[in-house]
């Protein structure tokens, strides 16, 4: 590559025998020490906490909604039959969904250009007042129709804002965090996500026992939504204190530096959003198959237990909280682990279990008795641990910092949308057409190879600079040694950072 050399000025008459000025050769820049980010171990922690607070409220949310839905369709729709009450709840929840996308698109492309941090504290602001709203409602006895309207434009702001939030925590943790310890960072995000629902399932059903239906009906279903208003004030609070990330720092700093005029050569194009079209596709799949899994464990597994085996609701929903919590810290393993095998293994493993372990699964909670339904939800819970285990550190990775928030909103949120959403309808659909019980095990074995195959078209990217970012290390003595070790060193390819150009000879 040749540096580009200013025009001689307009009007000028050419000299005939007086050679043209010669663009000096150019070469790329070496990784300097400067070059690496030091990541600060008390704002990384810092991070962790609060993002994945923001991950256990939106998941708090999913789970009080989802195990209230018959009480809130006899609150805001009285006079509707049961099963028309039923249907409004589900279609008031998956509205959340319809509104995710565009709240994912709309909050990237902002945060691409304004900051991570700052759109993050947006959207859990959002989420958290929507949510504690809820709880101030009037019904439909006070207001008439008007409250039914309410909820579906309350629940719809907060699909909104979880669009945004998903997308925002994952690209933050993984900015922040070190190359060698990302999936072990990025794995506090799912962690938080499951014990928020077991949170919400746990609060509901002590609830449920303790002031009985009528009570629920009466005035008691607002209190798992009103408790999420301190819970978003300190999680709004805590977020408010965190540094935005080196990376989007880096970016920013490079796009003014050119914008005045400075003499430099990129190492590669600054990206756009159409032009990680492929990637966006196989993030899409990958997001399916992970959310397929935990979907089915998480949001369609209560009904299964009561509507297809018998089980008492109360009994179903406490049958899943330990698994989920089981889940929750195996999710903490499969991050570090991912760290020192990479992800993909584990993502392979993750499919493969899921292939071989859905119809035993099936089976032994088909027995009916408490230890065997135990069993086969933690022979579910063991592939989705492995897959969504990883999904934050791998995601993030996979797009550069110039749009990687924005394409983790469009992957993430229309993927969900499409499938993560819409298993537990398919699935009971699919089992009331053929009339078996293993009809949500067949499901799952389908989204397993999909996801096998998809995979082996995902690049590697544990203990490697993210794609449009410097290195980022725990300590300076690891930042002398990549910088020594450069030439050698199988996870840093000096090609794809972004260094700039200098000329031959300059020191």
């Amino acid at each position: 590559m040749t540096a580009v050399t200013s025009p001689a000025p307009s009007g000028r008459p050419s000299t005939a025998g007086v050679s043209a000025p010669q663009a000096r050769p150019t070469r790329r820049r070496r990784l300097r020490l400067a070059d690496i980010t030091v990541v600060d171990g008390a704002m990384l922690k810092k991070t962790i906490g609060g993002t994945a607070v923001g991950n256990l409220m939106e998941w708090y949310d999913v789970g009080i909604y989802g195990y209230l839905a018959v009480t809130m369709g006899a609150v805001f729709l009285p006079t509707a039959s049961a099963g028309v009450q039923v249907l409004f709840s589900l279609g008031v929840f998956a509205s959340t969904y319809v509104a995710r996308p565009l709240g994912g698109i709309v909050c990237g492309r902002i945060g691409d250009r304004i900051g991570r941090q700052k759109v993050l504290s947006f959207t859990l602001t959002m989420m958290a007042a929507s949510t504690f709203l809820i709880g101030l409602l009037p019904t439909y006895g006070a207001i008439g129709v008007a409250a039914p309207l309410l909820l579906v434009v309350l629940k719809l702001l907060q699909g909104f804002s979880t669009g945004g939030e998903y997308a925002g925590v994952t690209t933050f943790v993984a900015e922040h965090a070190p190359d060698r310890r990302r999936g072990w960072a990025a794995s506090f995000l799912d962690f938080g996500s499951y014990l928020g629902f077991a949170a919400g399932a746990v609060v509901v059903t002590v609830l449920q026992l303790v002031l009985g239906q009528q009570a629920m009906l009466d005035g008691g279903w607002r209190i798992p939504f009103l408790i999420a208003g301190p819970i978003g004030a300190f999680a709004v609070w805590f977020r408010l204190k965190i540094e935005e990330t080196p990376a989007f720092q880096a970016q920013q700093a490079a796009a003014e530096q050119g914008e005045g005029g400075a003499a430099l050569q990129p190492a590669v194009a600054t990206p756009t959003l159409r032009s990680q079209w492929k990637l966006l596709v196989v993030a899409m799949i990958l997001v399916a198959v992970a959310n397929t899994a935990a979907y089915a464990l998480t949001s369609y597994m209560p009904t299964y237990l009561t509507d297809t085996l018998g089980y008492d609701a109360v009994d179903g929903t406490l049958l899943t909280v330990p698994v989920l919590v089981l889940m929750a810290g195996l999710i903490l393993v499969a991050g570090p682990v991912s760290d020192r095998v990479g992800r993909k293994p584990l993502m392979w493993i993750g499919a493969g279990a899921m292939l071989v372990l859905s119809v035993p699964a099936f089976l032994l909670i088909g027995l009916g008795h408490v230890w065997s339904t135990l069993l086969g939800l933690v022979l579910l819970a063991l592939p989705v641990a492995c897959m969504v285990g990883v999904q934050a550190a791998t995601l993030p990775a996979m797009f550069p910092t110039a749009v990687r928030y924005r394409s983790m909103g469009l992957a993430y949120n229309v993927s969900l949308a499409l499938f993560g959403g819409t298993t537990p309808l398919l699935v009971e659909s699919l089992t009331q057409a053929t009339g078996s019980s293993l009809a949500p095990a067949y499901y799952l074995m389908g989204f397993a190879v999909v996801g096998a195959v998809t995979v082996f078209f995902l690049r590697e990217s544990a203990g490697q600079p993210l794609p449009g970012a410097m290195p980022s290390v725990d300590t300076r003595a690891e930042a002398v040694e990549l910088v020594a070790t450069q030439d050698d060193n199988p996870d840093l390819d000096l090609d794809t950072l972004p260094l700039d150009r200098e000329p031959v000879g300059a020191r």
